[in-house]
């Protein structure tokens, strides 16, 4: 009997090292993400998961239209390709 239990608490200390090692800190990380790419505005200079590096044009709602390049062309992108957001500074 005291092995079982001995056993038990064992896989249970191992769950919660697991847990606090790995799942937690990607959970957070996701939910980060996930508000990031819910606020985004016009204006924001984005980066794509691809490198791409652009302007944002329009936000709907699970896509945006980013502006790329000298000649400013509009292309749709899902917001899930959005790597890393840089806000739009307001210059004096």
């Amino acid at each position: 009997m005291q092995s079982w239990i001995t056993v038990i608490l064992m896989y249970a200390a191992i769950f919660a090292v697991f847990y606090f090692l790995f799942i937690r800190p990607q959970k957070k990380k996701e939910n980060a993400l996930k508000e990031m790419r819910n606020s985004l505005k016009v204006g924001d200079k984005v980066t794509t998961i691809g490198g791409i590096i652009a302007n944002v044009a329009k936000v709907e709602e699970d896509s945006v239209i980013l502006e790329i390049g000298p000649n400013r062309t509009k292309v749709p992108f899902e917001k899930w390709a959005i790597g890393t957001v840089e806000s739009k500074e307001v210059q004096a």
